[in-house]
C-alpha cells in the first residue's frame, strides 16, 4: 500500500516547475471552508444587537473561551496572539478531523506541521524580545558564553518538537486506516473502522489540536516571563 504524498499537476512559474500535491489541494479545501465560515459569521454578525441572537451568543462565547485559553498559557501580556492561534487551533483541528470524509489530513504531512511550528518559533522570539529586551537575547549565552550552541539547538528543537508530535500522531492514525480498509471486507466497511475513526480522528484529533496550541503558547509564555 503507497501512504506517500501524490503530485497531482504541476504549473510554469517564473520557469521553475512547481508540483501541486495532495496535501496542497487538501490545505487549499480547508482553508476555503475557514473563509467561507468567517464570511458568512461576518456576514450575519454585521449589526450588532443590543439583545445578541444565538449566533452572537455562541460566537462570544467561543471568542471569549480562547482568549481564557491563551490567557492560561502565555499569560496576559501578548493577549493578540490569540488572533493568530484560533486561526492555528481551527485549522488544525478542521484538518485532523478531515480523515473523517475521506482526505488525507494536511497534518499528516510533516511540511505543513513543521511550517506553523516555525511561525510559533518566530513568535517565541518576538514575545521575548519585547518583553525582556536585550536580557533575553544574553539569556542564550548563560549561565556561560560557551554554552550558547547547547542554548541555541534547544530553542531550534522547539519548532521540530513540536510538528513531529503533532504529524507523527496525525500520520499513524491516517496508516492505520488505510491499512484497516484495505483488510476489511467491503461489506464490513462501515462497522468495524467506526472505532478507530473515532480515536484517530476525533479523539486524537482534538487533543493533538489542544496539544499543539497549548504547548505553543506554553513556550510564548515562558519566553516572555521576566526572572524573579
Amino acid at each position: 500500500m503507497d501512504f506517500t504524498i501524490r503530485n497531482l499537476f504541476s504549473i510554469e512559474l517564473f520557469g521553475m516547475e512547481i508540483w501541486i500535491t495532495q496535501t496542497i489541494v487538501n490545505t487549499w479545501i480547508i482553508m476555503a471552508l475557514l473563509v467561507a465560515g468567517a464570511l458568512v459569521v461576518r456576514f450575519k454578525l454585521g449589526n450588532m444587537k443590543e439583545t445578541p441572537g444565538k449566533l452572537q451568543n455562541v460566537i462570544e462565547a467561543i471568542v471569549e473561551t480562547f482568549d481564557n485559553f491563551v490567557r492560561d498559557f502565555a499569560g496576559e501580556k501578548f493577549p493578540f496572539a490569540g488572533n493568530w492561534f484560533f486561526m492555528v487551533f481551527a485549522f488544525v483541528l478542521i484538518s485532523n478531523l478531515s480523515g473523517l470524509v475521506g482526505f488525507r489530513p494536511p497534518t499528516a504531512d510533516w511540511g505543513t506541521t513543521f511550517a506553523l511550528a516555525l511561525a510559533t518559533l518566530v513568535l517565541i522570539q518576538v514575545a521575548g524580545i519585547r518583553a525582556r529586551g536585550f536580557s533575553y537575547i544574553k539569556s542564550f549565552f548563560q549561565p556561560i558564553f560557551i554554552l550558547f550552541p547547547l542554548n541555541l539547538i534547544g530553542e531550534l528543537a522547539r519548532p521540530v518538537s513540536l510538528s513531529f508530535r503533532l504529524f507523527g500522531n496525525m500520520l499513524a492514525g491516517f496508516i492505520v486506516l488505510s491499512l484497516m480498509y484495505s483488510i476489511t471486507p467491503l461489506f464490513a466497511r462501515l462497522l468495524l473502522p467506526l472505532a478507530l475513526h473515532a480515536y484517530f480522528d476525533v479523539f486524537a484529533g482534538v487533543l493533538q489540536t489542544f496539544i499543539f496550541c497549548a504547548v505553543s503558547l506554553s513556550f510564548i509564555g515562558a519566553s516572555s516571563a521576566t526572572e524573579q
